[in-house]
């Protein structure tokens, strides 16, 4: 028998905790101040993620089980190499599809000999180009079950853009995982030098989607037990095929 020994309401009692709430944003925009999410791998490729996030995608991967994730933004490709391992552990013919405007020569090199590299693919191009959008919907084809994760251009414009062309490919049970929402709730002048910010961000893009689309829904549950994670509001759960 399967035990699941997570208590529900310890988890949305220590959610709203007030003094909870509050020291976690605090620790939050302080560890961002020293690139906290810089310091992981994953098997040997660096991931920029908080553990937190490593770890609930970890979760809905084993649990959904899907045969395609596909994922926008690639960096060092550590994300990508988790998706694909965790695809190695669940068996099957599972792919790991990862989207990058710019995929540099070193991180290219690095991910194509890794140990996982039949995993997965990597397409250069922006993701929500026309012709890389029908190359990853023919992926897709056949394909019983996909997921997907979004972190690449943090604009308004260029998430609900993903939102719109990438989530017809999730099915009920599945998610689409919106990455760096926290930024809306971020000091103003933490990103200078990028075209988003507070009001222009992930979570802008999700707010318009879900007003718009009744088959995705926040899975409030997961921010509730993570505290810390870069991605509140981000983790949208499909409950409508």
């Amino acid at each position: 028998m399967n035990v699941d020994p997570k208590d529900p309401h310890l988890i949305r009692a220590m959610h709203l905790d007030p003094e909870i709430r509050r020291l976690s944003r605090e620790l939050f925009d302080k560890m961002c101040r020293y690139r906290y999410s810089y310091n992981f791998s994953w098997l040997g490729r660096p991931i920029i993620q908080f553990p937190q996030d490593i770890v609930a995608i970890q979760e809905l991967i084993w649990s959904i089980k899907p045969d395609l994730i596909v994922e926008t933004g690639i960096a060092h490709g550590g994300s990508l190499i988790l998706s694909a391992s965790m695809l190695q552990l669940i068996g099957g013919s599972g792919l790991a599809v990862g989207i990058d405007v710019d995929i540099r020569a070193h991180n290219r090199s690095a991910v194509e000999s890794h140990p996982l590299k039949d995993r997965l693919l990597m397409i250069e191009g922006s993701s929500i180009d026309p012709a890389v959008v029908a190359r990853v919907h023919g992926l897709a084809q056949g394909k019983s079950c996909a997921f997907v994760v979004l972190d690449s251009n943090h604009t308004h414009a260029h998430v609900l853009r993903e939102l719109e062309l990438y989530s017809p490919l999730v099915r009920r049970g599945s998610y689409v995982v919106v990455m760096d929402t926290v930024i809306e709730d971020m000091a103003p002048d933490f990103f200078p030098d990028r075209p988003w910010g507070r009001g222009d961000n992930p979570k802008t893009a999700v707010r318009a989607f879900l007003s718009r689309n009744d088959r995705f829904e926040v899975d409030t549950d997961i921010e509730a037990k993570l505290l810390l994670t870069v991605a509140p509001g981000g983790y949208l759960k499909c409950v409508k095929d």
